[in-house]
């Protein structure tokens, strides 16, 4: 755990389902974005409250700040759940273990994205803009100052405000990343159970199935008595022909 504090050379760093049960949190001064990657394995029926119970907890902020950010959940013949939501790091630990209660963690990632330099830059591209803009502001005042130049200088500070309104989106989005961290549960049903589960639903659509065949051999008669009645009727005719020319050949 203690080499997850530290940044790899391309700005990550991962841990394996080993690292799992400590707070992982920046060291002071590091500007590490945490992202975690959970594969829990849970019996089919839990899946659905369980999806539901991890989503209120985070959102009732049982464990600290924490936001929602998506909810999946499916049924059928592999049921499956997933929930995604950004919490403080005090926090992840707890809502892991309400997550695997009663299941399996079959894998965990835990992932650091460095943004030191994102940092770094979105604070040089805001200093670099304000002094721009006192420095227009000020040419701005001059007496000897041109229309054409004012509406130039006008146009500029407009841009200015924009990149600086920009610039410091960005800073709070990174900080939000440093400050909280990504977690990703996904939920699926043992193996055994799915196929046990695939097995109950063939046998509920036997039923449907059979009924479905009679329904379409029906259909199929329905569709061919027209044909057979009315190629009946062509060949009785035929022979009737056939026949009648045969004897006319006799008597010739």
């Amino acid at each position: 755990m203690a080499l997850a504090g530290c940044a790899a050379p391309n700005g990550h760093v991962a841990a394996d389902a080993s690292a799992a049960g400590a707070t992982i949190a920046s060291p002071e001064g590091a500007m590490l974005a945490y992202e975690h990657t959970l594969n829990i394995k849970l019996e089919a029926e839990k899946i659905g409250p369980r999806v539901k119970q991890i989503a209120e907890a985070c959102q009732s902020a049982r464990f600290g700040d924490c936001a929602v950010l998506q909810v999946e959940q499916e049924g059928g013949e592999y049921p499956s759940g997933s929930v995604r939501f950004r919490v403080a790091p005090k926090g992840v630990e707890p809502l892991i273990s309400l997550a695997g209660e009663g299941g399996e963690i079959a894998s965990r990632n835990t992932q650091a994205e460095d943004l030191a330099q994102q940092v770094a830059d979105t604070a040089l591209t805001k200093a670099r803009l304000q002094k721009e803009h006192e420095r227009l502001l000020a040419y701005q005042d001059a007496k000897d100052v041109k229309m054409a130049d004012l509406l130039v200088i006008a146009q500029r500070l407009s841009e200015i405000e924009a990149g600086v309104e920009q610039a410091n989106k960005d800073a709070a989005n990174q900080r939000r990343r440093i400050d909280t961290q990504l977690v990703t549960v996904r939920f699926n049903a043992p193996s055994g159970e799915r196929n046990r589960s695939a097995i109950g639903e063939a046998f509920g659509d036997a039923g449907t199935i059979f009924t479905e065949s009679i329904a379409f051999l029906i259909r199929a008669v329905a569709a061919l008595v027209p044909v057979v009645v009315v190629g009946g009727v062509f060949l009785w005719g035929a022979l009737a022909l056939w026949r009648r020319w045969r004897r006319s050949r006799k008597v010739g």
